[in-house]
């Protein structure tokens, strides 16, 4: 899971779920309303754990709805149930706690102050949920993606491997594309080898740039600045990975106006959609 793919909208969904919480222990009746089952709220003033029902049906559906909402944001790779995408499953919960707190509201005759946080809360939340993919401002990345270090080549330092253009020189050689690293060449042609005249290039298992490649390319790191898909390079519609903010990938070839990026586990995809990309 990774944080950095976390948008606006995902933060006021986070918020509006934690204000859910804290209403569902809030009074649900106002004094002098009437008794409800076998509650007097004149005496003693239920909150939402005092009616399951409600509980469940309200508050923590909408914690439910959210969780279900962030987690499917974070994750790499989409997660189904029941054919649904889990995203679409908490949006539909949260949906379901907004229409079912506002019904509740207007049939109480004394509403309190946990039914009424309750359903702004429960409507702030559903209009997270269903905004963010439309309104480009909740679309921004709620945590910004680090800006590259003008530091020694991959593969060393604190932080070794694949996605750490930020590393501390090693002995074994250069980093093959860091940026900002120097690219010495050494025997046996090391990743950091500038690639001779004939178009090969030495460089990690799969980071070669193929046959057809524009010959003045060069592979580089880059950060994406909102999630974006990464379509397979046969031409498949449906996404192989999604690159999240925050992560450095390798592009290895250029395809007009497109980029073969290379992710971490060392798959190959197309990314489509290059524009504001942050170039290391």
């Amino acid at each position: 899971m990774n944080i950095r793919s976390l948008t606006r909208g995902d933060g006021v969904v986070i918020g509006a779920a934690v204000l859910l919480f804290i209403a569902s222990f809030l009074s649900t009746y106002s004094a002098g309303d009437t008794c409800v089952g076998k509650y007097c709220p004149q005496t003693s003033g239920p909150n939402a754990w005092d009616a399951l029902a409600l509980l469940m049906s309200v508050y923590l559906a909408g914690v439910i709805a959210a969780a279900l909402i962030v987690v499917a944001r974070a994750l790499p790779q989409p997660r189904k149930f029941a054919g649904l995408e889990i995203g679409q499953v908490g949006a539909s919960l949260a949906l379901f706690a907004a229409w079912t707190s506002f019904w509740t509201i207007i049939d109480s005759r004394g509403a309190g102050a946990g039914l009424i946080l309750g359903l702004i809360a429960a409507l702030v939340l559903a209009g997270g949920a269903l905004a963010t993919p439309l309104v480009p401002a909740l679309k921004v990345a709620l945590i910004g993606a680090p800006k590259p270090q003008a530091a020694a080549p991959y593969g060393a330092g604190p932080n070794p491997g694949y996605g750490y253009p930020g590393a501390q020189q090693q002995q074994a050689g250069q980093g093959y594309g860091y940026p900002g690293g120097q690219q010495q060449p050494q025997a046996g042609q090391t990743y950091g080898q500038q690639a001779p005249a004939d178009g090969t290039a030495g460089g990690p298992a799969g980071a070669t740039p193929a046959a057809g490649s524009p010959a003045d390319f060069a592979p580089f790191w880059f950060a994406v600045p909102v999630a974006r898909p990464l379509y397979g390079e046969d031409g498949s519609p449906s996404p192989i990975a999604e690159l999240a903010p925050g992560t450095w990938y390798l592009a290895v070839e250029q395809r007009g106006q497109a980029l073969i990026a290379q992710t971490q586990d060392g798959r190959r995809g197309v990314l489509q959609d290059t524009t504001g990309i942050q170039r290391g």
